[in-house]
């Protein structure tokens, strides 16, 4: 085989069509190299030696052109697939060497070795991941074309106090919602893509909904409202959590699902159309968030018989750090009856914790309905339920 480079160097782009030549050749065929470039000879000699090829320079005397030699060496580093393609090629575990290669990807092997915690996909993976992660990215929106802004607000100064202390109370909460998937989100493998994918959506909607909230609670004021110590230590030990399918226990079933109840609870009782709608497109996200915890949660049960045990017990030892706290801001129990109720009227009120009460039984029941999901008898599901965090999430 010969290949002619005319006047271009390997410096110049002559060296791609060596490579292409060289890769139609067996180990030990020759590719005849000729070209007028004033400094081939040499670059050939330097090229062969880097590219581990044989070298024979040009014969002047004979008229015999410079000739390369395939060899095993040749672009025949050591390599390992990383995994498939496809969701049928995920690895049961990706090894660290595999680092921020795309699953099916050829990893040449002796490159550096990545400290990623999650590798495994028994701990991590769900089936739903690739399919949730679609459904999220179609759903996203803007918070300035999806909400009108400039929709009325003709409540009292009162039930807007209660809004924006609502408000606040919820910030804080989607900011551990934000800070736990994304803490995780630097140990997973990217090998693991769609779960990947799928928690660092979740963070971004998260900082959506972070941004909204507070959009909405500084409208008429000029601060935000109370954040008291029962609900900062309650979050705290969300965000403390160290292992992932606890921590995505906590927030995402127990805790996020009690959410989303509450964010059509706000859906249906807000006193105006902006608070109204931030909080039901807030749940539309949080929807996802609650069924990939469930999905990947159920998965890791099949494979790990003692994870409902290991859940079980972060129940109890998250309900026993909390247990001298006070719970929920007494300002947003508050404020929720006064939205429900509209007004300061004792029927308007009596009506209003009456709502309030029934939230807090439909939370109840959305979590022992997650609950029964993951494989827990009614009783012990109803138990569990009991031990959930008075501050909601």
């Amino acid at each position: 085989m010969r290949v002619d480079l005319e006047g271009i160097g390997l410096d110049g782009g002559g060296d791609l069509l060596l490579k292409r030549a060289l890769r139609r050749l067996p180990d030990g065929g020759g590719l005849e190299v000729t070209g007028s470039h004033p400094e081939l000879a040499l670059q050939l000699r330097t090229w062969a030696r880097i590219a581990g090829l044989g070298h024979e320079p040009a014969d002047a005397a004979t008229g015999r052109p410079a000739r390369l030699i395939r060899t095993e060496r040749f672009e025949h580093a050591p390599t390992e697939r990383a995994g498939r393609a496809g969701l049928d090629g995920v690895a049961d575990h990706a090894p660290p060497h595999w680092g921020l290669a795309g699953r099916s990807a050829e990893v040449e092997l002796g490159g550096p070795t990545f400290d990623f915690g999650l590798v495994d996909k028994a701990e991590l993976w769900a089936d739903d991941a690739a399919r949730l992660y679609a459904r999220a990215a179609a759903a996203q929106w803007d918070p300035d074309s999806a909400i009108d802004w400039t929709a009325p607000i003709e409540h009292d100064e009162e039930i807007e106090d209660a809004v924006v202390q609502v408000m606040t109370y919820l910030i804080e909460n989607e900011t551990a919602a934000l800070l736990v998937p994304a803490r995780f989100l630097a140990r997973l493998h990217p090998h693991f893509r769609e779960v990947m994918q799928l928690l660092a959506m979740q963070a971004a909607e998260e900082a959506r909904h972070i941004e909204v909230f507070t959009r909405r609670a500084l409208m008429r004021r000029p601060a935000l409202g109370l954040s008291t110590t029962g609900g900062q230590a309650s979050l705290k030990t969300l965000i403390d959590e160290p292992d992932f399918a606890l921590a995505s226990f906590l927030l995402s079933v127990m805790g996020e699902g009690s959410f989303l109840v509450l964010l059509d609870f706000l859906h249906q009782t807000g006193p105006d159309p902006i608070t109204r709608a931030v909080c039901r497109l807030a749940a539309q996200d949080e929807a996802r968030h609650v069924a990939f915890g469930l999905a990947h949660l159920r998965r890791h049960a099949q494979e790990d018989p003692a994870l409902p045990a290991r859940l079980a017990q972060a129940m109890h030892r998250r309900h026993a750090e909390l247990a001298q706290t006070a719970g929920l801001n007494e300002r947003v129990f508050e404020s929720l009856t006064l939205m429900a109720a509209g007004g300061y009227a004792p029927h308007a009120i009596a009506r209003g914790h009456a709502r309030v009460m029934q939230l807090q039984a439909d939370m109840d029941m959305a979590r022992r309905t997650s609950l029964a999901k993951l494989g827990f008898p009614a009783e012990e599901a109803a138990a569990l339920s009991r031990l959930h965090t008075r501050n909601f999430m």
